[in-house]
């Protein structure tokens, strides 16, 4: 039965896929096409000449156009989800996704084909037909068990990598938890007993993998809907067949007593806690039928507590996602133009992603999951989806066991080269807004958006409260508000305060005689204390220094400096902090870039400059990236004006106060963001040759100017300006903020509140 929350998030999903440009994925040029000369380049007549060379040389294809990072994810719906045979044009929004995936997650770019075609035959002509375009191929959601003889035969007579992630991306990424949860438990995989409850492409690929790793094929009982496959059935097709034991078994519950392992790829609650107690001691099972297990987690920890369990799951441990496996495995045959993905680069994926589980886990990803130890162990038994090591670790494991096992092309002479290129191909901006939304949605705070009355603010108001990122209070007329809120049908049902209405005048005098206490030896009068908290600005800080929400967001509408100002007088600046800054995040498709300070300060001082850069470091170290920081100007390690002077002066200090701090300077912007020119013409630099990512600009007009430049030029996502230095957390828009800004500010918010708890 559909739930209130079903029907909300299937508008969501509606409308997502519906707004702007339509679909989620789109093809855009990678050269200059601006003058006639581009264009008879791209074109007629220079296309001619790599036309002309490729005939020579078909290998040149690579070379000369995009075959080589493209990859076809094809479908004809016969098995889409959990949704069944919805056809091949229903089955396209999944395709999109897929798509979708590779890029943000590998770089890989993706035309996704929905062929309306249910015979195998015609579907592999139809595949075979289109293969030239490709670098590979993405087999999915097609039924078994046609999808074995269709990936069979577009193996064999294709010279390009083909797979059917259904069944082999959840086969490595399972077979990865299973050598840890075996690791943990003490067992050894040729002794242990299997289970495999599901019969179809996913359960027959994870279990050959299975057996490729030591299992042995007399240890193994697999169960389809009626039951054990076993010898005295007559009702057993070809792929079923390898798999029908000699045994008296007939059931589920029978063949669970004293097994070891558990796999489940079939449907929800077929396992009870009855079974699961009948198995060995350390029992592992992995449940992943989607979206509901085929135990529910909370029950089979309750039962056993010696069970290591692994789901499909985001919301549990050990989630089996096949996001872990096939972008990089792609990424790794794509990059040494492999002529297939064979069991020997499926089988170094999976021992990649066991071992990546084993090694230290970075405080970013720690972060993200808001898990403060994440280590090996019954809980972590493979690697989490947003770990930044799983393109360099995965998809290099692959390329080598492809040149290894001879069926690469173009094989990798310096990995160190290498692993550099992957790393720069990730699509940072994405993954860490994700990471960043990921961590806020795991302690969501309070907080309070001014400006109740503008759209934007509504909207991102209700993102925020929807993702589960924080819980918000609008401060507005509430006439206003609600007008708004029913005309674009925005559902958003939280708290709407106006400070101006009579029903709000004891919780204004309340707030205003804490400010007047605060502020009465500083010339504030309680009559205009209680007259400043009928502004938003000043309610909605002061809510925040006396407790009742955990962070404050205004700006949007006013300047800067107007909404500043109530904010330095009702909380002000933190310990020790003499002087506040605004730090920009801007994420560009190098990484982010942050640009300080482009808010606050008009003409800092050496030490006011060196206290900005302080802070900065500190801010980004706590989003989770390392700083390297450029102190600007226009000169290069120069020092001839007063403003050289000033940034030498500061990065002397810094680097005799703080001798671990990567920052340098004086440098000019284009030596500091380009790697080649700092490692050429500085080797001296401590930036030490790598492209700085965090940029102190020497006045506030330069760095103002700057990110509003890049802010009008580029199409990138914006955060901030993060308020730093502050005692409380409060962040202040710029004005005509969008929704997507004001949600990642609100975000910044709440990971600001976070850290302070802490």
């Amino acid at each position: 039965m559909r739930t209130e929350k079903d029907d909300k998030l299937r508008e969501e999903a509606l409308r997502y896929h519906e707004m702007g440009r339509k679909g989620k994925i789109e093809v855009v040029p990678t050269k200059n096409h601006d003058t006639q000369r581009d264009l008879a380049l791209a074109y007629s007549p220079g296309v001619a000449e790599p036309c002309l060379e490729i005939e020579k040389n078909p290998n040149d294809v690579y070379r000369y156009t995009a075959k080589g990072n493209l990859v076809a994810v094809i479908s004809n719906g016969t098995a889409v989800l959990g949704l069944g045979d919805i056809g091949p044009l229903a089955s396209k929004p999944v395709m999109e996704g897929k798509g979708l995936l590779f890029k943000i997650f590998a770089d890989i770019d993706v035309f996704d084909i929905e062929i309306d075609e249910k015979d195998p035959e015609k579907f592999i002509q139809a595949v075979k037909a289109i293969s030239p375009t490709f670098g590979g191929i993405n087999l999915e959601d097609i039924k078994a068990p046609e999808a074995f003889e269709i990936e069979r035969r577009l193996k064999e007579e294709l010279d390009i990598p083909v797979m059917h992630d259904d069944q082999h991306g959840t086969a490595i990424i399972s077979a990865a938890a299973l050598l840890n949860a075996l690791d943990l438990a003490n067992k050894k995989i040729e002794k242990v007993k299997f289970v495999v409850n599901g019969a179809g492409a996913a359960a027959i690929a994870c279990t050959k993998l299975y057996v490729a790793l030591g299992a042995k094929m007399e240890n193994i009982l697999m169960c389809d809907s009626k039951g054990v496959i076993h010898t005295r059935r007559d009702d057993l097709n070809e792929e079923k067949l390898p798999f029908a034991r000699e045994t008296e078994l007939n059931t589920l519950e029978e063949a669970m007593k004293g097994s070891d392992v558990f796999i489940g790829l079939s449907k929800a609650d077929v396992l009870t806690a009855e079974m699961l107690l009948s198995m060995s001691n350390d029992p592992i099972v992995f449940a992943m039928a989607n979206p509901n297990p085929e135990i529910n987690y909370d029950v089979a920890v309750g039962t056993r507590p010696d069970v290591i369990m692994a789901t499909g799951r985001s919301d549990y441990p050990n989630q089996v996602n096949n996001v872990l496996g096939f972008p990089f495995i792609f990424r790794g045959a794509l990059d040494v133009q492999a002529s297939k993905i064979n069991e020997e680069m499926k089988l170094a994926a999976v021992r990649a992603l066991a071992d990546l589980a084993k090694e230290p886990v970075p405080e970013m990803v720690s972060m993200a999951y808001k898990i403060g130890n994440l280590s090996y162990g019954r809980e972590y038994i493979i690697p989490k989806p947003f770990d930044n090591r799983l393109i360099t670790t995965v998809s290099m494991a692959v390329a080598k066991a492809a040149m290894d096992s001879g069926v690469a092309r173009k094989p990798i002479n310096n990995w160190s080269v290498y692993e550099e290129e992957l790393l720069n191909r990730m699509n940072s901006e994405q993954k860490l807004i994700r990471m960043l939304q990921n961590r806020a949605k795991q302690d969501p705070k309070t907080i309070v958006f001014s400006n109740a009355a503008e759209y934007n603010v509504l909207k991102a108001a209700q993102i925020v409260k929807d993702e589960g990122i924080g819980h918000p209070i609008l401060l507005g007329n509430k006439e206003k508000v609600q007008e708004i809120l029913n005309e674009f049908d925005i559902q958003l049902d939280v708290p709407i305060i106006d400070p101006k209405s009579k029903e709000s005048e004891k919780h204004v005098e309340k707030l205003a005689n804490m400010l007047w206490e605060k502020r009465q030896r500083k010339g504030m009068t309680q009559y205009n204390a209680k007259r400043f908290l009928t502004n938003r600005d000043y309610f909605g800080c002061m809510m925040v220094e006396a407790g009742e929400a955990d962070a404050f967001l205004t700006g949007s509408t006013r300047s800067y400096a107007t909404s500043l100002k109530p904010a330095l007088e009702t909380i002000g600046p933190a310990k020790g902090v003499s002087k506040v800054a605004g730090l920009m995040m801007i994420m560009t498709k190098k990484g982010p870039l942050f640009f300080a300070d482009t808010t606050i300060n008009d003409d800092p001082t050496a030490k006011e400059l060196a206290k900005i850069a302080r802070m900065t470091e500190y801010v980004v170290r706590k989003i989770g990236i390392r700083p390297r920081i450029a102190m600007l100007s226009f000169e290069n390690f120069a020092a001839r004006t007063a403003t050289s002077k000033k940034v030498s002066e500061a990065v002397a200090l810094l680097h005799k106060q703080y001798p671990d701090m990567v920052v340098d300077g004086e440098i000019q912007p284009d030596f500091a963001l380009n790697e080649e020119l700092i490692s050429k013409t500085f080797p001296f630099s401590k930036l030490n040759g790598k492209r700085a990512n965090v940029l102190i600009f020497p006045n506030l007009a330069s760095g103002n100017l700057s990110y509003k430049i890049f802010r009008g030029i580029e199409n990138s996502q914006v955060i901030g300006p993060i308020l730093m230095g502050m005692n409380k957390p409060v962040h202040i828009l710029q004005m005509r903020s969008t929704i997507e800004e004001i949600v990642n500010l609100a975000t910044i918010a709440v990971l600001d509140a976070q850290q302070r708890n802490k």
